[in-house]
């Protein structure tokens, strides 16, 4: 299945099979009375995002979610899937639900894939199909679901915003933290990835230890093995003492990759080889070094579509994509444009140690309508540019605000008297 855009993930080609996920056994081994001899693959996860590590590792042609899951709604999961993977089809199983319940959907699902029926050919179940084949609600207790969908989540620890997008964020960053689940980050420029990355080491059992950021496209090709893992005295030329490496400095904390699609396909290699077994070997140095680091990385660009066109390793883009999260531009979040405009502003004025002003209703309509090509970080500069222009006013007007990407600065070539 290949990939063109960022959210769309290609999957290795395999064997027809079903993938059950519940934190269940009995459950699980329901489905398997019915199933196991019918495909030739079929494997059990416990929860949901080892479902998603497995739907991006290969192709399956059915999953059996259990909607009680212990890590992921199940309702997001099933809009995940349906985005990411559309020829899986997805069957809602319900721990309350009749074996005949179980034998029906087993039934009817083999007889959609019989030997002579090629799995690009079928079509994909929806989530209304799958609980009409089960003759259940998707949800059973409705109070449930009202609660799921009415749940409001703390922002992220340097965060601002609770809008829609950035509460779907909150939630799956606060259940993914507390594990050692490699995060891949996804977003445009300016959309906050670090912020996350450190939120995530935070709220992590790691956050007494080193958080360690690498900017892979800031670092030069013939420098980045020692700075990523470090070498040996007199492993080259001016090598003169031995040197950790950014690996080893993470130890038992967190390594995060910025641009992470940036780096060569030689250091991809051996960054997958630190992946799998979670040993480096320093530059110039025989010994191999354990080391305990939890991997999170972040990309601008669409590594989906550069591992198809092979400029990206996609067994690399498996390993770093077990929990991928995608932050919504700031164009898709309008809530959170003014309380973030107030918020560095604010900032800026106790930094200054002055009294902070606050905005116009015109300059909140400005800011509120404009298309923020460049997210968050556009707006912070916008806002540090009409903190100064307000002088001694105590109100930002819609004049004050300055727009780089729609107005370029124009240098005064005339001579000056």
């Amino acid at each position: 299945m290949s990939a063109t855009t960022m959210t769309s993930f290609p999957t290795f080609a395999a064997a027809p099979g079903a993938l059950i996920a519940s934190p269940s056994s009995q459950v699980r081994d329901r489905v398997l009375q019915c199933i196991h001899k019918r495909w030739l693959r079929v494997e059990e996860v416990h929860g949901g995002a080892d479902a998603l590590a497995k739907l991006e590792g290969a192709e399956w042609q059915v999953l059996f979610l259990d909607r009680q899951l212990p890590d992921l709604d199940c309702e997001e999961l099933v809009s995940l899937v349906g985005r990411r993977f559309p020829e899986t089809q997805v069957i809602i199983l319900d721990a309350e639900s009749a074996t005949s319940h179980f034998e029906l959907a087993g039934e009817e699902i083999c007889a959609a894939f019989q030997a002579e029926a090629r799995p690009r050919e079928l079509r994909p179940r929806t989530l209304a199909e799958g609980k009409k084949l089960l003759n259940t609600e998707p949800c059973g207790d409705t109070r449930g679901c009202d609660d799921i969908a009415s749940r409001r989540y703390e922002p992220l620890p340097g965060m601002i915003g609770a809008s829609e997008a950035m509460q779907r964020i909150y939630r799956l960053a606060q259940l993914v933290a507390p594990r050692p689940t490699t995060v891949l980050i996804v977003g445009s420029t300016g959309t906050g990835k670090e912020l996350v990355a450190r939120a995530l080491h935070a709220l992590s059992p790691r956050a007494a230890r080193p958080f360690v950021a690498v900017n892979c496209a800031a670092i030069p090709e013939t420098l980045l093995e020692s700075e990523l893992f470090g070498h040996a005295r007199g492993a080259f030329t001016g090598a003169v003492q031995a040197q950790m490496g950014r690996i080893a400095a993470a130890h038992g904390g967190t390594l995060f990759l910025d641009e992470v699609g940036e780096l060569p396909l030689a250091m991809q290699a051996k960054l997958l080889r630190f992946l799998e077994e979670k040993e480096l070997q320093r530059l110039g140095s025989p010994e191999l070094t354990r080391v305990d680091v939890r991997v999170v990385a972040a990309s601008n660009v669409d590594l989906a579509g550069r591992a198809s066109r092979g400029e990206f390793r996609e067994d690399l883009f498996y390993r770093l994509s077990a929990f991928p999260l995608e932050l919504p531009p700031l164009s898709e979040r309008r809530d959170d444009i003014v309380p973030l405009a107030e918020h560095f502003l604010a900032c800026l004025a106790a930094a200054m140690n002055m009294p902070c002003p606050h905005l116009s209703p015109e300059a909140a309509r400005v800011l509120e309508t404009h298309p923020w090509k460049g997210n968050v970080c556009e707006l912070q500069h916008v806002m540090e540019r009409a903190s100064i222009l307000v002088e001694d006013r105590a109100t930002v007007r819609g004049e004050d605000l300055y727009f780089p990407f729609d107005s370029p600065i124009r240098v005064d070539s005339r001579p000056h008297s």
